[in-house]
């Protein structure tokens, strides 16, 4: 099996989109509601691909998983409650919208992506690494903890209490 990440472009939406599709069905089947909605929509995919943090994975020739490597602060980070940052540095990439096509689960693919999206994190200068998910989010939660994440506290998209996701930081040392 080859397998690498590269970035994304255009001629990659349309699998991209498929593959958002497919990580909300199998939300929404984990009574997850996370996803729920429009967002990511192909607009939100293509922004990230046009912004240059769009990342695929390739397995075999196909893409087989889409992720973006935000490289400024995110303001959903700003504030953090029951918690904190450690260290509270503000110069960080963050993990956002990742996904693994259904046909791919359950080949540690996750494992292989968060790695090299941990590397590049590394090659572009920086130390530290932020992600955050759903509470009831139990698949996410378990990936990220096994790529090394600590648990910081929590975080609320754009100041919604409704929307409040547990906040994960991992330092690359």
């Amino acid at each position: 099996m080859t397998k690498f990440v590269r970035a994304a472009t255009t001629a990659d939406l349309k699998q991209m989109t498929a593959i958002i599709q497919q990580g909300k069905t199998i939300l929404a089947t984990d009574h997850v509601p996370q996803w729920q909605g429009p967002y990511p929509a192909a607009s939100d995919l293509q922004a990230d691909i046009d912004a240059g943090i769009a990342w695929v994975l390739i397995v075999d020739g196909q893409v087989a998983g889409t992720a973006a490597l935000k490289t400024t602060a995110d303001p959903n980070y700003g504030k953090i409650y029951q918690g904190a940052w450690q260290p509270a540095d503000p110069h960080y990439t963050s993990i956002h919208r990742i996904s693994i096509a259904s046909g791919y689960h359950g080949q540690h693919l996750a494992d292989f992506f968060f790695s090299n999206l941990m590397t590049l994190s590394y090659q572009l200068g920086f130390h530290q690494v932020r992600i955050d998910t759903h509470q009831l989010n139990q698949r996410m939660q378990h990936i990220i903890k096994k790529a090394g994440f600590e648990y910081r506290g929590i975080v609320y998209m754009a100041d919604d209490p409704a929307d409040q996701r547990l906040a994960y930081q991992l330092m690359l040392k």
